[in-house]
């Protein structure tokens, strides 16, 4: 199983402006579609999100996604950057946090994802996903 991981600090939005934070982006060809993002203050994990491969490739370009996560690509103090906007942590309908990710960075990391899968070229061994879940 081939993999790819990049820690990337990430701007958290909130009334006292932009916290930074680290997050830890990781992928595997195990699952080639997702993703993986945990979210750390100091040692302790404040969140893990799947998100999906393409989308969130496309939300460095347009806005994409609907529902509990959104990408975009943003502007701000001559930087760019993707903002994402994560729902269902709050009451419903509303976002429960916005992220703002350097471009650069994020760029970085879904390069090495492609570089251990292709566009295209995912497979999701559902007969093997089948048996592990019966296993269990």
């Amino acid at each position: 199983m081939s993999c790819a991981t990049a820690p990337i600090v990430v701007r958290l939005d909130s009334a006292r402006g932009r916290v930074p934070l680290l997050a830890r982006f990781s992928y595997d060809d195990g699952d080639p579609y997702v993703v993986r993002a945990t979210f750390y203050d100091g040692p302790t994990v404040l969140a893990r999100w799947h998100f999906d491969r393409q989308m969130l490739t496309e939300g460095l370009h347009h806005p994409v996604g609907e529902g509990d996560v959104t990408f975009a690509p943003h502007r701000a103090d001559g930087a760019d950057e993707v903002r994402i906007a994560l729902r269902g942590l709050g009451a419903a309908g509303q976002e429960g946090a916005v992220l703002f990710v350097e471009t650069r960075a994020l760029t970085r990391f879904l390069e090495q994802t492609y570089a251990v899968t292709a566009a295209g070229e995912e497979f999701l061994d559902l007969d093997r996903l089948l048996e592990e879940f019966l296993a269990r």
